[in-house]
């Protein structure tokens, strides 16, 4: 009589307790378990909305939903690559419309050839006259040893010269690209003077490089003013307008990063 009466009493207690502990006396949940679980069976979540179980699919995970919500069924899943195949890892474009421009004290002093001058690797800072595109400075993440970086650069060039109808008026430039503040990649172009006032042209470029180190890294794009021919009092403006025949919105300069990788971090996928 004694041994039910005990186990009406434990029992009376249990269900008159807000909170069960096993292996502690201060138990911080419903249910707080110190030590190991070992389930023999299964693992059931009730949906609340239809008061029905679910038990889950094969190889999906108990999910957190956060403070206040239910766990939910999840599925985990890693994406597979090809062993010693390229995909591309990062994409992204950027633009400016603020661009830069150039007055005639502003041609850069060369005092070597521009093909001494002109190498990858050379640091901006190394080169003389060259100007930055700051919206296009951006950072990009690299994350295997294998990666191909490819630049797409696109803006418009302007010069503020008149109508002379002669190519005797003309500014030679160059614009290149820069991951950490290094080149590696450079073009050179003339835009001369026409029939038509205030004459622009359309500047595009691309480069590529290799096997970038593992982390982040800047890219930026630069441009120079580097020759005058003819009047050479004349303004030079890339990424935006030296007059009104065009505006700033047409004239702005965009850049295109695409990042491709041999993987070798692989980044699960929960849905």
């Amino acid at each position: 009589m004694r041994k039910i009466l005990s186990t009406l009493l434990l029992a009376s207690g249990l269900l008159l307790s807000a909170q069960v502990g096993i292996n502690t006396d201060t138990p911080k949940a419903t249910l707080d378990v110190n030590g190991d679980i070992n389930f023999r069976n299964k693992i059931v979540l009730l949906n609340a909305t239809d008061n029905t179980l679910s038990e889950g699919n094969n190889d999906q995970l108990l999910v957190s939903q956060g403070e206040g919500y239910p766990p939910t069924w999840k599925t985990l899943r890693i994406p597979e690559y090809e062993p010693n195949k390229f995909y591309l890892i990062f994409n992204n474009s950027f633009s400016d419309k603020v661009g830069v421009k150039f007055t005639n004290g502003e041609e850069a002093n060369m005092t070597s050839s521009r093909g001494a001058t002109f190498n990858k690797g050379t640091n901006i800072s190394s080169l003389q006259g060259f100007k930055k595109i700051d919206g296009l400075s951006q950072t990009i993440s690299v994350f295997s040893t294998q990666s191909k970086a490819y630049f797409q650069f696109e803006t418009v060039v302007q010069a503020n010269f008149g109508s002379n109808g002669t190519t005797d008026t003309s500014i030679d430039y160059a614009c290149g690209i820069f991951v950490d503040d290094k080149l590696v990649n450079l073009r050179q172009r003339n835009l001369k003077a026409s029939s038509a006032s205030y004459p622009f042209l359309t500047h595009n470029q691309i480069g590529i490089v290799e096997n970038l180190t593992k982390g982040n890294h800047t890219v930026s794009v630069g441009c120079a003013r580097l020759a005058s021919y003819g009047d050479t009092t004349k303004t030079l403006a890339i990424g935006t307008n030296t007059n009104t025949n065009i505006n700033g919105f047409v004239a702005q300069s965009s850049l295109k990063v695409d990042v491709y990788e041999v993987p070798e971090v692989f980044n699960p996928i929960i849905n």
